[in-house]
């Protein structure tokens, strides 16, 4: 949201777009093989078990990306047929409300699903970016709704158990964002300007977190609480602090000018 409001462009945007990508998507099939083995632990399975629940996470895993690499090619396939933009915002939503349907039936990750449509979809043809911009009509209703349903699922008597928890977490995320974006950038040899202040703009935190937190709630519901709403206390921290950091790593990195800014 804050590279799309400034129009920042250029290669540290490019950076910063493609590592929050693949770092969700990471994040998607970590998630998915630890909970279930976290499954495994809390049920006291025995080894052959566990070796099963992994096996089966893995086929989930694997399920979804063929399911939204399918969907993505049937959805570039029969574009050719629309003719205006109200047609094009039906056919998105379509699509990917069949993908998260299917998902569902099938026991398949519904994020991770709707995340290999999006990729699949833009690198088969480029001209597909049109999917994309229409769904700039409503993202921000969709984001908004979206904060109120899991506001919703807040239990706020656990507010007050989460400070250390809360602490801990954000150090240790903010550490690894950082010190990760530099050593990654000595690896790859990349500029000073883009090790420098990468991480700071990989800060905010929202969607995918709050995704997975949900998830954990529902299937451990004496801890999922906790989990839960530690993700949401530390989102609002992250969504106060998160686009400010990474307006100023684009500033630093020369993609947003000052002039820019004040003409907003």
């Amino acid at each position: 949201m804050v590279v799309r409001e400034y129009k920042a462009k250029g290669r540290f945007t490019d950076i910063l777009l493609g590592v929050v990508a693949i770092d969700d998507a990471w994040c998607l099939i970590i998630f998915a093989l630890s909970l279930a083995i976290a499954k495994s632990v809390a049920f006291h399975a025995s080894n052959t078990f566990v070796s099963k629940v992994i096996f089966h996470s893995l086929i989930e895993i694997i399920g979804a990306l063929m399911l939204g690499g399918l969907i993505a090619c049937l959805s570039s396939l029969f574009s050719k047929f629309i003719r205006t933009q109200t047609e094009l915002l039906i056919y998105t939503l379509g699509f990917i409300l069949l993908t998260t349907g299917l998902a569902i039936k099938l026991g398949l990750s519904v994020l991770l699903a709707n995340m290999f449509l999006g990729t699949v979809l833009i690198n088969i043809n480029k001209s597909n970016f049109e999917f994309f911009d229409v769904l700039k009509l409503i993202d921000s209703p969709l984001y908004l709704l979206f904060f109120v349903l899991a506001g919703a699922n807040l239990e706020i008597g656990l507010l007050k158990g989460i400070g250390i928890t809360g602490i801990i977490y954000i150090f240790f995320r903010t550490t690894g964002k950082t010190v990760g974006s530099v050593w990654g950038g000595y690896i790859v040899k990349v500029e000073d300007r883009i090790r420098r202040y990468l991480g700071l703009g990989l800060l905010p935190q929202a969607g995918v977190a709050l995704g997975c937190a949900l998830v954990a709630k529902s299937d451990f519901p004496k801890v999922g609480g906790m989990i839960f709403t530690t993700i949401v206390a530390t989102t609002v921290i992250y969504e106060l602090i998160g686009p400010i950091c990474t307006k100023y790593a684009l500033q630093k990195a020369g993609e947003i000018t000052i002039e820019h800014h004040q003409k907003i």
